[in-house]
């Protein structure tokens, strides 16, 4: 039998990861600028990134075309993304068990080596 407590488990260990990002949230009336702004003072931004860690909205005409963000947030923001997908796969690959959608590897693997003339 599946244990599913661990499902419940990696969802917490990913509330903790999105609680953690909340620390630096846009803040809308502060790190909302202009691109033509963006492009007089770009060490002004850069500055403010670096001390901060908070995103920069950057618009085009009032509306929202780009997010300016420092390298090391971004990518901590991919590594979460990353851990997130790889939880998914394993909270699908638990159901798939517990619901018995599954085959022995034996079988999948004599199968595939008939259907491709694999030898032993």
């Amino acid at each position: 039998m599946i244990d599913t407590s661990r499902v419940r488990q990696i969802d917490i260990s990913r509330e903790r990861q999105i609680d953690i990002s909340r620390e630096r949230q846009i803040d809308i009336s502060n790190d909302t600028q202009s691109v033509t702004t963006f492009t007089r003072h770009p060490g002004q931004f850069m500055k403010q990134l670096k001390e901060n860690k908070r995103p920069v909205v950057l618009t085009v005409k009032g509306k929202a075309e780009a997010v300016l963000q420092d390298a090391e947030s971004y990518q901590r923001l991919l590594d979460i993304a990353a851990r997130a997908d790889v939880h998914e796969a394993i909270r699908q690959g638990l159901e798939d068990v517990a619901h018995g959608r599954t085959r022995p590897a034996r079988e999948v693997f004599d199968e595939l080596r008939l259907r491709y003339g694999i030898p032993r």
